[in-house]
Formats: C-alpha cells, structure tokens, sequence
C-alpha cells in the first residue's frame, strides 16, 4: 500500500480554507449573527415565558439545537461549494489526473469544510455564553459530536456538490430539505410533548438523533438513548462513504 500523498492534502485543504478567510464574513459573521437572532427571539423573548426542560432552562435548551442546526446547514453548503466550483471551472480534471487518490480527495475538500464547521461551532458556544448561561456535563463527547456531525454532513455535501449542475441546486437541500427537517427534529423543544402518532412519525426523522445527541453530550439527558444517536449518525456516515466511493468508481458528474 502506497503511503498517502500529504503534500496534495495540504495544497487542497489549505486552498479550501483560504477561500473561506476571503469570504469571512459570509462564512462565519453571517451564521453567527442569525443565531444570535434566534436566542434573542427562542431564548429571551419566548423562553422568558416558558418554564424549563427537563430541569433545564429553555434558553439553555436550545443551544445544542442551534448548533447542530447551524452545523448541518454550513457543513453541506461548505462542502457542497467546495467540489462544485473546480466542476464547473474545470480544474477537477487537473485533480482528477493528479497523482491524489479518494482519501486523499477526501481529506482535502471534506477535511477543510468540516474543519469550518467545528470553529465555527466553538464560535456559537462562546456566542451562546453572552445570552444564556449553560454548563456543558460531557465535554469530550460534546466535541466528539461536533467533529462527528461536521464530518458526516461535509461528506454529504460533497456527494450534494457532485450531484448538482448549477449553482441553484446546491441550495435546493439545505433550504427545502435540512432546514424543515432541523425545525422538526426538537430543535426547539423536547419530542416527549408531541402527541402518540406524531412523537412516532418524528422518529424517522435523521434530525432528531443529531441534536439529541449533542443535548445528551451538553446536559447529559435527551429524548433518545445517546447510542442510538451515535448509531445513526455513523451510519449515515457510512451511507456516505459508499456513496462517494461509488461516484469516484463510476465518474458520475466527475469526467462528464
């Protein structure tokens, strides 16, 4: 087994990144200030009048929510952005003809976007301090979580990136699709005070066992069981990786 190409990572990585300072504020400033809007709007206004979660107040409630919520979309757009731009400029080929295999592929765009996302995640807890005051139970497993998520929606996003032939398609997901979803996931409130039929119906909903299990990281309880968020999140990862695999083997929206 050859040794992986580390100076083809860096350039990719390093590129990817540097595109993201150049455009600083659109990419961490802009997701800031809208969640802060939403904690001003969630957790002043409306959790002033609300009593507490499970023991937890609801303006500290929403932050794993927010985040995740935040995570997910940034994570595909980024990844999503980041292999589309060398598609429609071309300069995939020269990346496809390099000497640079899958993983190293991976690496490079999936690392860089997922790196943003986990900044940018810190960032929003440090935000959140200013609005609510919560105390994180499982430390570890909150960055665990974090890097988690980054990585599974950067690895969607790329697949997203890929499957699009023009710029409008690659918003098509994360507005119509991961958005809804994020609100319907218990991102802002807990699943339990959902009727019988649609407490079930949310279940099938990917979402749930995201922010889940960030919130069991934060404050070491959730709806659902944290191994069965870590479970499902893995496996969607998985998905992903097979998916992307099967892309490189076939070529799809790659060579044509």
């Amino acid at each position: 087994m050859s040794a992986l190409n580390v100076h083809a990572m860096r350039v990719i990585y390093f590129a990817e990144l540097g595109r993201s300072i150049r455009t600083l504020f659109q990419s961490l400033a802009a997701p800031v200030i809208s969640t802060s809007l939403y904690f001003i709007v969630f957790g002043s206004a409306i959790g002033s009048r609300m009593q507490t979660v499970g023991g937890v107040p609801y303006g500290a409630f929403i932050v794993p929510g927010l985040i995740m919520m935040t995570i997910l979309t940034e994570s595909t757009s980024n990844a999503s952005f980041g292999i589309y731009l060398p598609r429609f400029t071309g300069t995939i080929y020269e990346v496809l003809s390099a000497p640079v295999s899958i993983v190293e592929t991976l690496v490079g765009y999936v690392g860089a976007a997922a790196t943003k996302s986990v900044v940018l995640g810190l960032v929003i807890m440090a935000t959140a301090r200013l609005f609510v005051h919560y105390d994180i139970v499982h430390p570890i497993a909150t960055v665990a979580f974090l890097i988690l998520t980054s990585l599974t929606f950067s690895l969607f996003g790329f697949i997203l990136g890929c499957w699009a032939d023009g710029f409008e398609k690659l918003q098509v997901v994360p507005l119509l699709i991961l958005s809804p979803l994020a609100f319907l996931g218990g991102t802002f409130y807990s699943i339990r005070v959902l009727p019988a039929p649609w407490h079930t119906v949310t279940l099938f909903n990917p979402i749930v066992y995201l922010v889940n299990g960030f919130r069991w990281a934060f404050y070491g309880q959730a709806d659902v069981t944290v191994w069965v968020s870590l479970g499902m999140t893995l496996a969607f990862m998985l998905v992903c990786l097979a998916v992307i695999w099967w892309i490189f083997k076939t070529g799809y929206r790659l060579r044509t």
